[in-house]
């Protein structure tokens, strides 16, 4: 059925024109599930017949009847998954799950009818070999070139058998990463832990004992409930003073969706797979090696070179830091467990370094840290200028919305801030689009930040911990990326760079969370207004090197297995999930008892049902990067406009449409030195 066809049925459908709104900020308060589904299929009808239309142009293929006309078509459906896509992530509900599982595999379907036509294929070849000699201009040549390069990693030079097999594989693998998410978010929720003796809370404030009650009420229980985050470590177990809890909470954790009806165990296996004989079909060694392909590390051994080189001091900093923490536990008559460890680290810090966490919260109010330190500093660098727009509705009562400009008053965008903890919100924090900024449409970016801040019970302020503030810089510094786009191709705007680059950005904006001049201006005291004390700003550098050990090595154990999975061949014996599991990370040496994997198999959702396959080791390689930035601001004067205008206009405006390394080389003016890094985490002197 045509766009046309449905219009006719269901002619109120806001999907089917862009939204007249501001920026074109969708009309959330008209959009129903079924409107997204309608327009999910009328986009795909739509697109294909756009597709259709190239490829039987009688003219010769070149730039704009092939390539830009590529870049044209699906606005209907980039729309439509725009809306759909953060629906789903963040106010989900049983019919919004429903139509993903429907949908995921026709949308890729559709993307294998696009990619692997063998005549689209021939006419953007025909244009790539020409390239050259077409007098275009350095934005447009990458633009022909990724597009090949896109086809040829998608399948487009198999066979006719290879390609009708390609389509079967990525049919099921859409279905299956969407059951791996589905099955994560709803075991997380089942997981959460149920207490109904308040003297369990010991430990937690006035105001987070007030939040889990509010989320019991949510779930119609008595008592309290402490929800469950996404990574493995749970905040409560650095402050919960009942042992037999933080048990609970910890054993909740780590054995999310691995039995019962959300099994993810059988789920994972399958999907390594699966991605094993797909990247076989596609003439790779293994799915790290496709995915490497294309990424700026290019290859397997370089990102195992890198991972290598920071194992043996991970662990040996680990264990250095398990044997204070076992003396500190034995004091108590304890014998140290994996959920012990964030509660006595926390009086390891309290003690050795005067950092009292919680105290800290205090001064972490939410707005403020917001408008007075995000906004602030995104001002003082860059020239944004934030304007609440009350008038404009979010997807969720919780969802605000600012108008953006630049400092000479020209509008830039909107940006969409959407911070607590919900039923129907998945774990973790991220940031989407909306609308992508592209001069050849004419439209602005709209982005949104999505946090999982605990809600506090009615009239109370949300406090942040020093993680979630060092969360809140990282999002936005992703929202930053889509901000300051200026491409022309939609195709690069924005977060549209290498899975290993687009952390990057998102990295350095965190070094502004602490920069005194940043910190002075948020960091205040949420009853008396008063500045947090130099003491603790202090205490917290001073403390900053400990916990790295097992900071390092949860993270190290997570990007190796995620290797692991990703480096098996279709004839490899997986058998037990858990055991294979075991297995890998024993081989790569990071196998603790006492460190689990910040993410275990069957709640990887960043591997199995997110883009980061065979990539979670992308956040290590970006902070190389970003670790050798930070060492450029602070030798060019820190929180300057001018540094701000380089960076962006150098490297966040340019997106995709050149290559990453070069647009850092056009900001350090060389290649990256790994040594920052080594010395940040404390792998070196």
């Amino acid at each position: 059925m045509s766009a046309a066809e449905i219009s006719q049925v269901t002619p109120a459908n806001p999907l089917f024109a862009p939204s007249p709104l501001p920026f074109g900020l969708p009309q959330f308060a008209e959009i129903s599930p079924e409107h997204c589904r309608e327009a999910l299929l009328a986009g795909m009808a739509e697109q294909r017949a756009e597709v259709a239309a190239i490829v039987g142009a009688s003219a010769p293929p070149d730039v704009e009847n092939t390539i830009v006309a590529m870049e044209r078509s699906g606005r209907l459906l980039a729309r439509a998954w725009h809306v759909f896509g953060n629906l789903v992530s963040s106010v989900s509900t049983p019919r919004l799950r429903e139509i993903e599982r429907e949908i995921a595999p026709l949308a890729a379907a559709h993307s294998d009818a696009i990619r692997l036509d063998p005549a689209l294929f021939e006419r953007i070849a025909a244009v790539h070999a020409g390239r050259h000699d077409a007098g275009l201009d350095a934005e447009t040549v990458r633009l022909v070139e990724r597009y090949h390069l896109d086809f040829v990693l998608a399948g487009a030079q198999l066979d006719e058998e290879g390609r009708a097999r390609l389509t079967e594989l990525n049919q099921e693998l859409s279905g299956l990463s969407t059951t791996f998410g589905q099955n994560l978010q709803l075991a997380a929720e089942a997981a959460a832990v149920h207490v109904t003796d308040v003297g369990e809370l010991d430990g937690l404030s006035a105001e987070e004992i007030a939040a889990a009650a509010t989320a019991a009420t949510e779930r119609g229980l008595e008592g309290w409930v402490l929800p469950l985050l996404l990574p493995t470590r749970q905040p409560v177990l650095a402050k919960l003073r009942n042992r037999e809890l933080r048990r609970r909470v910890h054993e909740a954790s780590v054995s999310r969706a691995s039995s019962g009806e959300h099994d993810n165990g059988p789920v994972a296996v399958r999907i390594a797979r699966l991605r094993a004989e797909r990247a076989a079909l596609l003439g790779f060694d293994t799915h790290a090696d496709l995915v490497l392909a294309d990424q700026t590390a290019r290859t397997t051994e370089a990102v195992d070179a890198m991972l290598a080189s920071m194992v043996p001091a991970s662990v040996a900093n680990a264990e250095a830091e398990a044997a204070v923490l076992a003396e500190v536990a034995a004091a108590d008559g304890v014998e140290l467990a994996p959920w012990d460890w964030a509660f006595y680290s926390e009086q390891v810090r309290a003690e050795r370094y005067a950092v009292d966490t919680a105290a800290l919260r205090q001064y972490f109010e939410l707005d403020r840290v917001l408008v007075d330190g995000v906004f602030h500093a995104a001002e003082l660098l860059y020239g944004f200028r934030f304007t609440p727009r009350p008038d404009l509705a979010g997807y969720h009562p919780d969802v605000r919305v600012w108008e953006v400009s630049d400092a000479d008053g020209t509008a830039v965008g909107l940006y969409l801030g959407d911070f607590f903890a919900r039923e129907g919100k998945r774990g973790g924090a991220w940031m989407n689009s909306f609308v992508t900024q592209s001069r050849l449409l004419g439209t602005s970016p709209v982005v949104v930040n999505n946090l999982n801040v605990s809600r506090p019970s009615a009239g109370q302020p949300a406090l942040l911990t020093l993680d979630e503030v060092d969360t809140l810089f990282h999002e936005f510094g992703h929202a930053l990326h889509g901000l300051s786009s200026s491409v022309t191709y939609p195709r690069f705007a924005g977060t549209s760079v290498p899975r290993d680059f687009v952390e990057f950005p998102s990295q350095v904006n965190e070094m502004w969370a602490t920069w005194p001049e940043v910190l002075a201006h948020y960091a205040r005291h949420v009853e008396t207004g008063e500045p947090i004390p130099a003491s603790a700003v202090e205490a917290i550098e001073a403390s900053r090197l400990w916990g790295e050990g097992f900071a390092t090595l949860e993270y190290l154990a997570a990007t190796l297995l995620d290797q692991a999975w990703h480096r098996i061949t279709p004839d490899t014996e997986v058998g037990d999930p858990a055991q294979f599991e075991r297995a890998a990370l024993e081989q790569a040496g990071v196998a603790s008892e006492l460190v689990p994997p910040r993410y275990r198999t069957t709640y990887f959702n960043h591997v199995f049902a997110g883009g980061y396959s065979a990539g979670y080791y992308s956040y290590i390689w970006s902070e190389v990067l970003d670790a050798d930035t930070v060492e450029w601001f602070k030798e060019n004067g820190g929180l300057r406009r001018e540094n701000g205008d380089a960076f962006r206009e150098r490297l966040l405006a340019v997106g995709g449409s050149v290559d990453p390394l070069d647009a850092f080389r056009a900001v350090r003016g060389r290649d990256a030195d790994p040594r920052p890094l080594l010395r940040r985490r404390g792998l070196a002197a």
